[in-house]
């Protein structure tokens, strides 16, 4: 399989839904950084199943250890274990559809490729693998942070067709996105959101949505033309998160409509540097961040599972009646938030690590 990202900054990930834990491997941290589990919880709490009732009850802490890597609170450069315990595990939930694969789910595919896969829960391809993605994610932020000031911010922007209006990315911060469940922070729009959210809930089905990212005070220059392109490792790295089914960036298809006279940022001085005075490019011009906040969005599809009946048929081909059982989110992106936020840092601080390789002279 291929679990690992990142060319400097190497993040694997591990463990699958019911297994005894999931986690990730980091190797490239930079030695020096004070770090402790108190600075990867939050992310991962803001992540957890069962934080209210829209979103799976499955009752996880998702408490991380962080157990090699760093001494003292300080890492060292060599890497990182992080692991999560799962407790609230429960395979027999998933009995029935282990000859059933799930309509629109990963079962069919997986059991496909490699004759075999975990029955409960999705395993790999349950959203639990991203507890590791967002762990690692939380380490690469907080270094992006102490070197350049970087922000991440990401939002719920629609639930599916229900839209928030536009946001101002050089102002919102996580504590307005936090301030409802669903994660808009537009009061407003959030009370049609969870309400819609709660209305697929009790008829048994799901709903997609959309998440705006915004990464602020990123150093100019970051991105490898032309196959590492900033905005290329960005889609890559979105559309490997379950459920996602698109990614554009600045103006993205809505630009399409525009004219080329509309659509150009011009430059003007901002400072000491260059900026530009819009940013329908978002951030990215050439494959190469501009100093200009990068803003993204990633579509996420209505979730697979749901509890109505549906007629689809076995792995044998025998036409069948299921109701799928086990507990699952009717709407994902209010718990995607940290992880768009985290993958975000990933992509960042690898594609940092290479500039400043690149910039460094060395004496040998």
């Amino acid at each position: 399989m291929s679990s690992t990202l990142g060319t400097l900054y190497k993040v694997t990930t591990f463990g699958e839904s019911h297994c005894k834990g999931v986690g990730a491997i980091v190797d490239g941290c930079p030695p020096g950084m004070a770090l402790t589990e108190a600075d990867i919880q939050p992310q991962l709490s803001r992540r957890r199943p069962g934080q209210s009732d829209l979103s799976t009850p499955r009752q996880e802490a998702d408490q991380v250890t962080i157990y090699s890597g760093t001494e003292f609170g300080r890492t060292l450069g060599t890497p990182i274990m992080l692991l999560v315990n799962n407790k609230d595990q429960r395979p027999q939930d998933y009995g029935e559809m282990s000859r059933i694969p799930r309509p629109s789910h990963a079962d069919f595919t997986y059991q496909m490729k490699y004759g075999v896969r975990a029955s409960s829960g999705g395993g790999r391809s349950s959203a639990r693998e991203t507890i590791g993605r967002v762990a690692a994610g939380a380490i690469a932020e907080k270094w992006l942070h102490e070197t350049y000031g970087t922000e991440i911010v990401a939002w719920v922007s629609a639930v599916g067709d229900i839209e928030a209006p536009a946001m101002d990315v050089e102002r919102i911060s996580r504590a307005d996105v936090d301030a409802h469940l669903v994660r808009c922070p537009d009061a407003a729009t959030a009370a049609r959101m969870e309400a819609r959210v709660k209305e697929v809930l009790a008829a048994k089905d799901s709903t997609g949505g959309i998440l705006t990212c915004v990464c602020r005070n990123v150093p100019i220059g970051l991105g490898e033309p032309v196959f590492d392109k900033l905005e290329a490792r960005l889609a890559q790295a979105m559309l490997s998160l379950p459920a996602t089914k698109g990614f554009d960036i600045g103006s993205g298809f809505a630009g399409t409509r525009m004219r080329g006279s509309e659509h150009n940022d011009p430059f003007t001085r901002k400072g000491e540097q260059l900026g530009t005075r819009t940013n329908y490019s978002g951030g990215v011009q050439g494959g190469i961040s501009n100093g200009e906040p990068i803003v993204f969005r990633v579509a996420f599809k209505p979730v697979a599972t749901i509890g109505q009946a549906q007629e689809t048929v076995d792995f044998d081909g025998q036409p069948v009646t299921l109701e799928a059982k086990g507990r699952h989110d009717p709407c994902v992106v209010p718990r995607a938030v940290p992880i768009v936020e985290s993958m975000a840092a990933l992509v960042l601080i690898d594609l940092a690590l290479r500039q400043r390789a690149r910039l460094t002279v060395s004496p040998l």
